[in-house]
């Protein structure tokens, strides 16, 4: 029996101020909404610059408490008057010096769900992470939310596929990695590691990345979101490589039970034989 959800991921280029970026994906939700979408992700740390092309502690000043900042709580108003779920890609203090790369979870009634904290955090040239966030420590959990269990993920993430299990485990029907993937190395995995993680794990993935490039530095962050089915397909085009995009795709949750059927990777994992994999 179908089981059809409509999805939205938004990829967008810095704006330059943070009020006017809240709005540009304020005015998003609005728009996804408007489409009938019933869930919408944003990209990595959604209301600033990709900040960590440089170490610069004025950063800090972008991370705000996680539910109880200001952020969170405009964007649960908005998420119960549109009845939609919201996945905010954020910079969290927990407290001063403490700070993680988080995504809350927000339900269509407004309600926080919880959050996921990024774990595995790079710290190579455009990528000074770890000079903003600490790695991740609440484990990978599913939000169960008005369309069905969501996952997050987050960008470096994406290369290690013990988190994405993990998340399958879980029972994880959408995952989300909100990412600032730019032009160069890593860009022929874009459109490998995640239909590769969706098939692996038989989930839905909705892969989100900025747009442009910014004053910051020379990473040329080229979009090109989507979503990918539990057989490796995408759902419809991938967006643009340079464009503002919304993308919303109608996803059949039904199709999870026919590919777990079919495969039953679940059933034949070994985690009996895995110790090694564990070891440090």
């Amino acid at each position: 029996m179908s089981r059809v959800i409509r999805a939205a991921v938004f990829q967008t280029a810095w704006t330059g101020d943070k009020e006017s970026m809240i709005q540009v994906h304020e005015q998003a939700a609005r728009d996804a909404a408007a489409q009938g979408a019933q869930v919408l992700c944003f990209q990595e740390l959604f209301y600033g610059p990709y900040f960590c092309q440089v170490q610069d502690p004025a950063f800090y000043e972008y991370a705000e408490r996680i539910p109880d900042g200001p952020i969170v709580g405009r964007f649960q108003a908005l998420a119960e008057e549109l009845g939609i779920v919201l996945v905010l890609p954020m910079y969290e203090e927990e407290q001063p010096g403490v700070l993680y790369n988080t995504a809350a979870v927000i339900d269509a009634d407004g309600s926080y769900l919880g959050k996921y904290r990024k774990h595995h955090i790079p710290q190579v040239k455009g990528f000074w992470e770890k000079f903003y966030f600490r790695p991740g420590n609440v484990g990978w959990p599913v939000f169960e939310t008005a369309v069905g269990r969501i996952g997050v993920y987050i960008c470096y993430d994406r290369h290690f596929p013990e988190g994405w299990r993990a998340l399958g485990l879980e029972g994880a029907e959408i995952v989300f990695n909100p990412s600032a993937t730019s032009r160069g190395l890593s860009a022929y995995l874009w459109q490998l590691e995640q239909p590769a993680a969706a098939v692996a794990n038989e989930y839905f993935v909705g892969a989100i990345n900025r747009v442009g490039t910014e004053e910051l530095g020379d990473n040329d962050f080229y979009g090109t979101s989507y979503f990918v089915d539990p057989e490796a397909q995408f759902v419809g085009e991938v967006a643009s490589d340079k464009e503002t995009e919304l993308v919303v795709r109608d996803l059949d949750l039904a199709k999870l039970r026919e590919v777990r059927d079919r495969w039953q990777f679940y059933r034949d994992r070994r985690p009996d034989a895995y110790g090694p994999l564990t070891a440090p």
